[in-house]
């Protein structure tokens, strides 16, 4: 007992200070490690995405507990959320909203029977950049020529409620709702809002310079 109540008294203000900074990481904000290439282009292996964990809901410390609703995803938000499915954490492109009809055709999405507004960019033998338009939102997408089509088509099917259909940007490279199903509400971990920094898995874990708190939507 002595030695706990030593250690407090001689790092009383480091103690709060790792108390207080794991209470925000666990319910305000955070930062996530991207690992994979499913975000490509607009995330990219190596980035570091804060995320606000209070977008959707004000959740208790360390638990999934939602104390406050505090907003709703859009579409075209990007959200980081915790895959029961999966057994993983994620981070997607919100796409379907509950009561949504989504249906994609040949790599073109429709929501409510709607078809997305597309701008192809750059196009070669092997791959297709094109701008898509979300709502509000507009992003780049990926086209992966050299892998199978085989999920460029679904639907059309309509979203749960309580339930969301996300994508991933890379979208012949990515195990999204395709795979795994609808997100449920509680998965939701929060919103993700800027690339803190990036570091390149190819060139030695060097930073990349051109995406040091690059804001993730105007990109």
């Amino acid at each position: 007992m002595k030695f706990f109540q030593k250690l407090w008294q001689n790092n009383k203000q480091f103690i709060v200070f790792i108390l207080l900074m794991s209470v925000f990481r666990s319910a305000i904000a955070d930062w996530y490690t991207v690992p994979t290439g499913s975000m490509q282009p607009t995330i990219k292996e190596g980035d570091r995405i804060i995320v606000n964990k209070m977008a959707y809901d004000l959740r208790f410390p360390f638990s999934q507990l939602s104390l406050l609703t505090t907003g709703e995803p859009q579409r075209g938000e990007i959200v980081v959320f915790e895959s029961k499915a999966a057994k993983n954490r994620l981070i997607k492109r919100m796409i379907g909203l509950p009561g949504d009809v989504i249906k994609m055709s040949n790599e073109t999405l429709y929501i409510n029977s709607k078809a997305l507004t597309y701008q192809i960019t750059e196009q070669n033998a092997e791959q297709l950049f094109a701008t898509e338009q979300v709502d509000a939102i507009s992003h780049v997408i990926r086209i992966d020529k050299t892998r199978s089509a085989q999920l460029s088509s679904f639907g059309p099917i309509t979203v749960p409620a309580d339930h969301y259909l996300v994508l991933g940007d890379n979208r012949r490279n990515s195990s999204d709702s395709r795979v795994y199903g609808f997100v449920p509400r509680h998965e939701l971990k929060g919103k993700a809002t800027t690339i803190a920094f990036s570091v390149d898995y190819d060139n030695y874990y060097l930073p990349r310079d051109n995406r040091f708190f690059k804001d993730i939507y105007g990109i």
